[in-house]
């Protein structure tokens, strides 16, 4: 599906953004890179989406593939990548952060929870290194999949709640077909986050 011209619709989301008024430390501020279309809308989770007062009658395709292709950002959004400590092919990295991930906005539902919104297969940031900040259909499919099974066997995760392909080359061991997962969950701070400052001998 290519998005037709003009500005595609909009999902209502109460945008709520709390990390990003944290000192520029805790992260850059950068924008997703939208997938190259035409985009093929492949699931969306109802129930993940009723975590954020999303209905069945409000996600148009036109708009769910707006937002997690990141061809759009929810108004008011101040879209971001996390810095973390982390290890990487078992070696500990002082400075790891999301390298192909962005929190595209922080929305709050009726019931006043704080959800982050992460989309995965996001494009570039300053913490990608040496890599393409895109997610492939493959791992993105079972990745949703994954997510929503440990949600329904009772296990606390993050939910997907949507996945979208794309028609764009993403390079591995051999060409695929790029994609995007929107990940939510009341937090993404990890350990990792303060290994980060620790380690910066930031202690303050």
């Amino acid at each position: 599906m290519t998005l037709p011209a003009g500005a595609p619709p909009k999902l209502k989301l109460n945008v709520c953004d709390a990390f990003s008024q944290l000192p520029d430390a805790y992260f850059s501020r950068v924008a997703p890179t939208p997938l190259e279309g035409p985009h093929r809308l492949v699931s969306v989770s109802k129930a993940a989406a009723r975590l954020i007062d999303i209905e069945s009658d409000e996600m148009s395709p036109n708009a769910v593939i707006a937002l997690i292709s990141g061809a759009q950002t929810p108004p008011g959004a101040q879209p971001l990548a996390m810095a973390y400590a982390g290890h990487q092919f078992g070696h500990f990295v002082p400075q790891l952060g999301d390298g192909r991930a962005i929190l595209l906005a922080q929305v709050r539902n009726d019931a006043g929870e704080l959800w982050d919104l992460h989309l995965k297969g996001a494009g570039i940031t300053p913490y990608s290194r040496q890599g393409d900040g895109r997610a492939v259909l493959r791992s993105s499919i079972r990745e949703y999949l994954c997510s929503e099974a440990m949600a329904a066997l009772g296990i606390p995760t993050t939910r997907a709640l949507a996945l979208v392909a794309s028609s764009e080359e993403v390079y591995r061991e051999r060409i695929e077909p790029g994609a995007t997962v929107l990940r939510i969950a009341p937090s993404h701070i990890r350990f990792g986050h303060f290994e980060y400052f620790y380690y910066g001998n930031r202690h303050e």
